[in-house]
């Protein structure tokens, strides 16, 4: 089974090529993503596209205060942590985005103009202003296509042994958002593939101590998210997204605390082998 032969990988690559003298990335910063417990025994993917509020130094932090990197704008705040406390739960291999969603955005569609924002939360991105072709080329090049490449190899490594992998999105929210206080401890995001959802629901249903929303504070259905739908929905592979708040994830403490909650509700589900396969046509959830 081969991924290339799977359905919905090949728009983000139609961006401009760059001279390898143009990466925005250079010889001191870190690379544009970050893999953890590469040799995970179960089959189950685990992504952060939020996890760094990294900046290269070409970028000059696109002209922000420091404060700024430290804010939700900028990343998932405890996501890092939350992700990497889960993959040792779950066993899983982690691969999780090395720069700020400011430079661009890894949970965006590359054609989508909210991908390298100009405002975010309010807040003017100055180095992000009047971007021509070839520095958006450069942004894509640099950051979004090597951490979504990184993340189709993996993929492919399953599929080239047989194995259909579970793809887990892992982010974190705001406890508040315009001035609305959020309840839910854990959101549950997911559009057409219920397995995982539909398990993962009917668990926190029964575990009354637990707020959790189904595609709320987000919804899986956003027409604009990239990860999910371009790596497993469009491929049929199995998947879920998980939104975390922040408040309960900003501690090591509170960070392996809920990916223990995860760990347990996923349980389950990722012990049964009707799992790891292809979404079946007839399974799939109508677009509502």
């Amino acid at each position: 089974m081969s991924r290339t032969r799977l359905p919905g990988h090949e728009h983000y690559q139609n961006f401009p090529a760059i001279d390898p003298a143009d990466s925005l990335i250079g010889p001191g910063d870190p690379p544009p993503f970050m893999s953890y417990n590469d040799h995970g025994r179960t089959p189950v993917l685990l992504v952060a596209d939020h996890a760094s509020p990294f900046f290269p130094a070409a970028l000059n932090q696109l002209g922000l205060a420091d404060w700024v990197l430290e804010e939700h704008v900028a990343w998932d705040i405890g996501v890092d942590e939350l992700a990497r406390f889960l993959a040792d739960e779950l066993d899983a291999q982690l691969l999780m985005a090395g720069f700020s969603r400011l430079i661009v955005d890894p949970n965006r569609r590359p054609d989508d103009p909210g991908a390298i924002p100009e405002v975010s939360d309010g807040i003017a991105i100055p180095g992000n202003l009047d971007l021509d072709e070839k520095q958006r080329a450069q942004r894509i090049h640099s950051f979004f296509k090597p951490y979504h490449d990184a993340i189709a190899d993996r993929i492919d490594g399953f599929l080239a042994r047989g194995v259909v992998p579970a793809v887990i999105a892992v982010h974190t929210c705001t406890p508040v958002f315009d001035r609305v206080v959020r309840p839910w401890h854990i959101g549950i995001m997911w559009d057409k593939d219920p397995r995982i959802p539909r398990h993962l629901l009917g668990y926190f249903k029964e575990h009354a101590d637990i707020c959790f929303g189904d595609n709320e504070p987000y919804s899986g259905r956003h027409p604009n998210d990239f990860t999910i739908d371009f790596h497993a929905e469009a491929a049929r592979l199995p998947h879920v997204g998980f939104e975390v708040r922040q408040d309960l994830v900003s501690s090591a403490d509170g960070a392996r605390k809920w990916a223990g909650v995860l760990a347990r509700a996923l349980e389950g589900v990722l012990a049964d082998e009707r799992l790891y396969c292809l979404l079946p046509e007839e399974e799939r959830v109508a677009a509502s």
